[in-house]
């Protein structure tokens, strides 16, 4: 593994307790950072928290990224148990479900939506705030291949993330002249506990698309994490960043 120098930065990570969060805050851990573990669960978040204790400084959130009061509260105590924020990485997420459009359920679509995209505007607004007041930042939202692409059967999915790569965009370009770099990393399929949502057939049909022809693992995704999250990436902003065995074309 290499070395990455987090030292002394300060990490929020939405889905921390499980999953490619997890992944995120063992790496960042071991590079020197101290980490606030956002979950909606708080039986998860103290299991991971206390898997984590040994390594370093971890602080824990029971937060519902769908909801800005819950957001916003949250980060008001991580900044107060951390100091402040530095890093904010958006990796809660939810797969919905695999279906056609014409039959998608409304009330699926709409959860789908609330978590994987709002919640994201919700952390960005909440949190860039303490990351302005000290002039640095970075902020790594977690979309997917499936929002450049489109993958069939999974239209809301698809549009979350395709959403989330506008977003990033759009607020890399509004900050570009500060000391915060926003960017986002477009993941083929990675092996979490997500793919439980995910039907063998779905699965298949992603994999068919990987000329690797295999999935990747939530350390190879933690490690091009953390370099974005890194003082090294001071030239990218607004970025798209491809973790996919091959399949990106664009």
């Amino acid at each position: 593994m290499n070395t990455l120098d987090l030292t002394g930065k300060r990490a929020v990570i939405t889905g921390g307790a499980r999953g490619m969060g997890f992944a995120f805050a063992q790496r960042f851990l071991d590079s020197g950072a101290s980490v606030s573990l956002w979950d909606i669960s708080a039986d998860t978040l103290h299991t991971a928290k206390s898997a984590l204790a040994t390594k370093g400084t971890v602080d824990a959130q029971t937060v519902n990224v769908a909801d800005y009061d819950s957001v916003e509260k949250g980060a008001a105590a991580t900044a107060e148990a951390l100091g402040g924020i530095d890093i904010l990485v958006n990796a809660a997420g939810i797969a919905g479900i695999n279906t056609p459009l014409t039959e998608y359920p409304l009330d699926t679509w709409n959860a789908v939506m609330d978590v994987n995209l709002n919640g994201i505007f919700h952390t960005c607004r909440a949190v860039v705030p303490y990351m302005q007041s000290n002039d640095y930042g970075r902020v790594v939202n977690i979309a997917s291949m499936a929002g450049k692409d489109g993958n069939p059967n999974a239209s809301a999915y698809s549009v979350s993330k395709a959403g989330v790569i506008g977003l990033t965009k759009s607020l890399g370009k509004e900050l570009a002249t500060t000391g915060i770099r926003v960017n986002v990393i477009c993941p083929a399929v990675i092996k979490t506990e997500m793919l439980a949502d995910v039907t063998e057939e779905q699965i298949g049909y992603m994999l068919s698309k990987i000329p690797m022809g295999r999935m990747g693992t939530v350390e190879e995704i933690a490690a091009m994490v953390g370099w974005m999250c890194s003082e090294e990436c001071s030239y990218s902003t607004g970025a798209v960043f491809d973790l996919s065995g091959g399949r990106a074309t664009y």
